[in-house]
């Protein structure tokens, strides 16, 4: 036999060895939400973390073995990356056998002018760039690599910071483009497993490469988030299955036990079942 490329190895470790963590729950995501339909041109939005490396794999690898015809596009947006970031996400992508297609853009730049809420406002445009090129490009989706982890989290964090049951659904119709959708295929897997992946395989990807953080900490930059996450990593003694509760909450709402909900934007009552007008 031959011996495997690297990539190929990295290929065969999604397959095999992580195959329970992150194959099956992969495929698990992408059938149950109807993620990806016949005729289908995807960009796969890559910033160079491992989350949306491993999702460019992911969507390799399912396009090799799926019935479905679909068409992909590797698509990494520069938001003003330093050389050695953006060096090291091109030798990533090469490392990975991932043939991208780079752009680039202003953002950084604008998002440091901006005092309250940068990082708000860097998602939104970065999002608005990346869904822009797609539709150039003859794409119908855009894929993230938010996963199972970031659904969790951001559930709570809509309870315990906003005051609002908010959630973070695996397809979404876009506002302000028509006709194209985001999914997010690693709903299912969880962020420890992506991690275990990273390890096992000795890569090494960017994070953030914000330049703000070179004037702020991590923990000042996401101190909501990073409490969470240890909020949820203390609430596991006592209650094991804890991540898989709050996901499944998600999937398992009452809306018969609210007081009021919304709905495309009107909000409900429950006194609507009474025939009573406030």
């Amino acid at each position: 036999m031959r011996e495997l490329k690297e990539y190929e190895k990295i290929e065969r470790s999604i397959i095999k060895t992580y195959r329970k963590e992150l194959w099956a729950p992969f495929i698990c995501a992408v059938k149950d939400y109807c993620l990806v339909q016949e005729g289908d041109k995807i960009a796969v939005c890559i910033s160079g973390g491992k989350d949306s490396m491993l999702l460019a794999k992911l969507m390799q690898k399912l396009q090799e073995v799926s019935e479905v015809n679909f068409e992909l596009v590797f698509l990494v947006m520069d938001p003003g990356y330093n050389p050695k970031n953006r060096k090291k996400i091109e030798d990533n992508a090469k490392k990975l056998n991932v043939p991208i297609t780079i752009f680039t853009s202003n953002i950084f730049e604008t998002t440091q002018s901006v005092p309250k809420s940068p990082c708000y406002l860097c998602a939104r445009m970065r999002r608005g760039y990346l869904y822009a090129k797609a539709k150039e490009l003859g794409c119908n989706k855009i894929a993230l690599g938010h996963h199972k982890s970031d659904v969790i989290e951001t559930t709570l964090m809509s309870v315990l910071y906003s005051g609002q049951l908010q959630a973070m659904p695996p397809m979404l119709k876009s506002k302000n483009f028509e006709g194209m959708s985001l999914i997010r295929p690693m709903y299912c897997i969880l962020e420890k497993d992506i991690i275990k992946w990273k390890n096992h395989n000795n890569l090494s990807f960017i994070a953030c490469a914000c330049p703000m953080l070179e004037k702020n900490s991590l923990n000042e930059m996401n101190s909501s988030r990073l409490e969470t996450k240890n909020l949820i990593e203390s609430l596991k003694d006592k209650i094991p299955e804890v991540e898989q509760h709050i996901f499944q909450s998600i999937h398992n709402v009452q809306l018969d036990t609210f007081v009021e909900y919304k709905q495309k934007g009107e909000k409900h009552s429950f006194l609507e079942n009474f025939n009573i007008k406030k």
